[in-house]
């Protein structure tokens, strides 16, 4: 009964002041709000780059030929090593027990004209049994099979970013390009794919057959890519070790050699990125609470001005009875009516923030119900923190001494 008396009269006192009682909330709701925002950002980021990867397959492996570094889950090439060949990636295919398919694949930037128009784009010679390992989606047309890249046959699969540069409005299939003097058969176009973990634009490329590229296109003996069908995610790392020792056995590698290759995990991709996705997250939300922190400074100095102000009326509730607990309840009422206005604002603004963003831009930004709470839980124990000092202090005033204060 006491505490609902209390509260009564808090939110009164509070009414009472608006300006104030706004200005003190401030920093809780952009706190809250911030914190909403970024989280959700955050989880939006996480969801895309899943995305990505899931289209990729989970069951996917690559081996490119070169030492590399992994940075942020990102592939940076530092060198060329000429030594894995295509009968490598037929090995890893017979010789491995946890794989199901190997896809060899060289690739190079070359320009490519249709009639008068011209665009310089990657050219990628593949394996017929890549477009099921990377579950390439056709928009038309088909993609060639082993038989036209035994034969070294000149067709092609394009790309929609090939299709806009050079082929505009025209239906692609059926034509003839050239790719630098060699004409070549467009026979299917890819549907869009964006770009990849390692920041390749997948819609801006060529897909020839691995044979006719290596021997009428590139000319050149080696590959630099195979990609690997694991027979299920669980396998990853018991295919990449298969394929480790598989590929230094081939080359000849001693122990105290380094791989002249690197193999990219699908799972071990996906945990990085995720990794570094939820770091970011974390500190960009930590950096939003810090707004909450200064919002409970704000309801901190408001709280200590009303106990100036209400000096004379804490002498006269304490004449009249009432205990230093119920002055400390009524102080930490206020406070924790403050934090709690403002903690409702700033759940309202960070969900309309988020929504905002996903219009007018940021379409994978999620709404993270459960940051709203914490934010919320944790505004509100801000607010009491911040209050129990003021609280403490009106508590200890003498009764005659407050009746004589003005």
């Amino acid at each position: 009964m006491h505490f609902s008396r209390n509260a009564m009269l808090s939110c009164q006192l509070l009414a009472a002041h608006k300006l104030r009682t706004l200005l003190s909330i401030t920093g809780i709701v952009v706190g809250v709000g911030a914190v909403i925002l970024m989280v959700s950002a955050g989880r939006g980021a996480e969801k895309r780059i899943l995305d990505r990867l899931g289209k990729l397959g989970m069951d996917l492996v690559i081996v490119n030929a070169a030492p590399a570094r992994l940075m942020i889950g990102r592939q940076r090439t530092v060198a060329t090593v000429t030594t894995l060949t295509a009968a490598d990636g037929r090995a890893i295919a017979e010789e491995c027990p946890h794989v199901i398919a190997a896809a060899p694949a060289v690739s190079k930037s070359l320009v490519v004209h249709w009639e008068s128009n011209n665009t310089t784009t990657a050219v990628i010679g593949m394996a017929a049994e890549g477009f099921r390992i990377r579950k390439i989606p056709f928009a038309r047309g088909r993609p060639f099979d082993a038989d036209e890249d035994r034969t070294r046959r000149r067709v092609a699969v394009i790309g929609p970013t090939v299709v806009k540069n050079i082929f505009g409005a025209s239906d692609p299939c059926g034509q003839q390009i050239r790719i630098g003097r060699v004409p070549f058969e467009v026979i299917g176009v890819t549907r869009p794919r964006g770009i990849d973990a390692n920041g390749m634009d997948q819609d801006d490329i060529v897909l020839v057959p691995l044979e006719t590229a290596m021997r009428r296109l590139l000319n050149v003996p080696y590959i630099q890519t195979i990609y690997i069908q694991a027979r299920g995610s669980q396998w990853m790392d018991q295919v990449e070790r298969e394929v480790r020792a598989l590929l230094r056995e081939r080359l000849r590698l001693t122990e105290e050699r380094q791989d002249t290759f690197t193999i990219q995990n699908q799972t071990t991709l996906l945990k990085t990125e995720r990794d570094t996705a939820h770091s970011m997250t974390l500190l960009i939300g930590s950096v939003a609470g810090i707004a909450l922190l200064v919002g409970g400074v704000g309801i901190l100095a408001v709280m200590l001005i009303s106990v100036r102000e209400r000096t004379h009326e804490i002498g006269l509730r304490r004449a009249l009875g009432a205990r230093p607990r119920d002055i400390r309840i009524q102080f930490v009422v206020e406070a924790a009516l403050l934090a709690g206005a403002g903690g409702i604002l700033g759940v309202m603004a960070g969900i309309a923030s988020t929504r905002a963003a996903a219009v007018v831009g940021f379409p994978e930004a999620m709404i993270s119900w459960l940051a709203a709470a914490i934010a919320f839980a944790f505004s509100i124990t801000v607010g009491v923190i911040f209050g129990i000092y003021p609280a403490l202090r009106a508590s200890r005033l003498e009764p005659i001494l407050a009746l004589r204060s003005e």
